[in-house]
């Protein structure tokens, strides 16, 4: 049992770690290019914080975060999302009193208590960026362009931009009324959860994954009916954006996500099977919510780095990761050690990738290693090659075997 990790979670190394690695490199070289900061935050936080800020009758609340009581009795749980986290470290270092807009992402884990699926685990880790201070669409466009150009740097096809609007409180009245109406004519066929749920937060019931309640909702009102004129001129700007910038996007109007921070926009890239690779979204009341005194327009969303990677593996997309090995030094005897660790040490410094023997094998049995590894070139040292100054580099690909001083090393590789 103890040398098995716990169901949900995994270990990170070799072709994979490399993979997710190549990711991070993608998706911060973009945010850098969008002036956007970097923020890391505890994975564990006082549970209030994701009472207020998630929602205290969403499922990530109620059914699937990890929530204990610390060593003086205060009750802490593991992030379930990194939204929360960012926006109290925004307040609590007084971001809001620096030039707005502040841009901040993140690469986090998070932590739900959800059966394990393809691509999303009990601990997974997603990419985030939160856009504090900013009303206008362009927010939204900003992220969602980072994020279209994030899936066409990494070759996924045929994942497409849904949007939707969920309006603000002011407009949500009138729909939270006409949608409890409509669910009361269908609380019986309704789960547990839900029919508790369209008391206190009907628009909750929207996002059930219960396949009865899921039916039932297909002929619910729309939140896009039931816009003020602020709400559907912001959405509709939104639109004529992505139409100038030749975004092809999808009016969902499904999307109200899990949730209950989100008003006016919110937005998925959802792949050909249906699946949401990221999920987002604007929530201008959060911070509020959270703070009780500041308020500030924002707009993020969150991307899981696993199900990126179980879907660029399910349609056979290779990214050009791993490390090639310039070089692999064979060493011949006890005298000759030093000088090959030398030349190891040397020409790493000088930013080659460079490996060696460290068990004393033969040196029939460091070829057949340095052949493993797929170094590119290789050389053995031995006391002859120390005398000499001379050694015979060979290139593993074509065959080839030149002879070279071995202060000369680096030019040929």
């Amino acid at each position: 049992m103890i040398t098995k990790a716990p169901r949900g979670t995994k270990d990170w190394f070799g072709e994979e770690m490399e993979q997710r690695t190549y990711l991070e490199k993608i998706f911060r070289e973009l945010c850098a290019r969008c002036n956007i900061h970097e923020v890391i935050t505890p994975v564990f936080e006082h549970t209030e914080l994701f009472q207020r800020g998630v929602g205290e009758t969403t499922d990530v609340v109620q059914k699937e975060m990890y929530t204990f009581l610390d060593k003086g009795n205060r009750s802490i749980s593991l992030k379930p999302e990194g939204t929360a986290g960012a926006i109290r470290a925004y307040l609590e270092h007084g971001m809001q009193n620096e030039p707005q807009p502040i841009k901040l992402f993140y690469v986090t884990p998070a932590f739900r208590y959800e059966k394990p699926q393809s691509g999303r685990l009990r601990q997974h880790h997603q990419f985030g960026i939160e856009f504090v201070g900013a009303e206008s669409p362009l927010a939204e466009v900003e992220l969602i362009t980072l994020v279209a150009a994030f899936i066409k740097k990494i070759g996924l096809k045929g994942v497409t931009l849904h949007i939707n609007s969920i309006g603000c409180e002011k407009c949500r009245k009138g729909y939270n009324e006409a949608l409890l109406s409509y669910l009361k004519d269908h609380e019986e066929q309704l789960c547990p959860t839900c029919r508790e749920r369209m008391q206190k937060n009907p628009l909750r019931v929207i996002d059930c994954k219960v396949p009865a309640c899921k039916e039932i909702v297909k002929d619910a009102p729309r939140t896009i009916d039931y816009l003020d004129d602020e709400c559907r001129e912001h959405f509709e700007t939104l639109k004529s954006l992505l139409e100038s910038l030749e975004i092809p996007y999808e009016v969902d109007t499904e999307i109200v996500r899990g949730l209950d921070y989100y008003t006016k926009t919110v937005f998925e890239f959802v792949n050909e099977e249906g699946f949401t690779l990221c999920g987002g979204g604007r929530y201008d009341n959060l911070i509020h919510e959270i703070d009780g005194k500041v308020s500030m327009p924002s707009v993020g969303f969150g991307m899981g780095i696993e199900r990126i990677l179980y879907f660029l593996k399910e349609e056979g997309i290779e990214l050009p990761c791993g490390r090639d090995i310039d070089l692999y030094v064979g060493i011949l005897g006890e005298q000759a050690r030093g000088k090959a660790y030398q030349m190891v040490m040397e020409l790493r410094e000088e930013g080659f990738v460079v490996e060696t023997d460290y068990l004393g094998r033969s040196v029939k049995a460091q070829m057949k290693y340095a052949n493993k590894i797929h170094a590119k070139n290789t050389i053995i040292i031995g006391d002859n090659e120390v005398k000499e100054n001379k050694g015979r580099l060979k290139n593993m690909e074509t065959g080839e075997n030149i002879h070279v001083s071995l202060d000369a090393v680096k030019e040929y590789l």
